[in-house]
């Protein structure tokens, strides 16, 4: 029988196109401290244990915010491919975010993407449905909120 708690962990994603080249928009993404101007809900980031970019096992901490809400997460890539992957694992709430980078005719086509990679922990559900409003509904918001982050990071890249 599944989780009540775990009815809104399929996978979502959005895409758009940007004139800027995949690298640029790579640093763009990567840039964890600065990930603030582009999401709906992070508000930054620092690279931890030394790390000072992206690289595969490389952990950052994230900051997020909902409302009068704030958190924190610890996060590990899973793939950095400058200009054409990005991706991280939180083992806090069980999900992988992901970002794509396809070049073609003077843009690139930007996919980012949530699913999860684990069954969501407890403590991030009870979490989710007493601070945030429900599971269901922050999931919805964060799926929204591919699409908001995308159409910042064109509005920064294109400035």
């Amino acid at each position: 029988m599944a989780d009540s708690s775990n009815t809104s962990d399929a996978a979502a994603s959005a895409s758009v196109s940007i004139d800027a080249t995949a690298d640029a928009l790579y640093d763009l993404v990567t840039d964890v401290a600065a990930m603030g101007r582009l999401s709906p809900e992070c508000t930054g980031g620092k690279w931890l244990d030394g790390a000072t970019g992206p690289a595969v096992g490389a952990r950052f901490k994230g900051t997020n915010k909902r409302g009068v809400i704030r958190w924190s997460t610890v996060n590990r890539v899973v793939a950095a491919e400058r200009g054409k992957e990005f991706s991280f694992e939180t083992d806090g709430s069980g999900a992988r975010w992901t970002y794509r980078f396809e070049s073609a005719d003077g843009h690139t086509v930007v996919t980012e993407s949530r699913e999860m990679f684990k069954t969501r922990p407890k403590s991030a559900a009870f979490f989710s449905k007493y601070l945030l409003g429900g599971t269901d509904d922050h999931d919805q918001e964060m799926n929204q909120g591919l699409q908001a982050t995308l159409d910042r990071l064109k509005a920064v890249a294109e400035a």
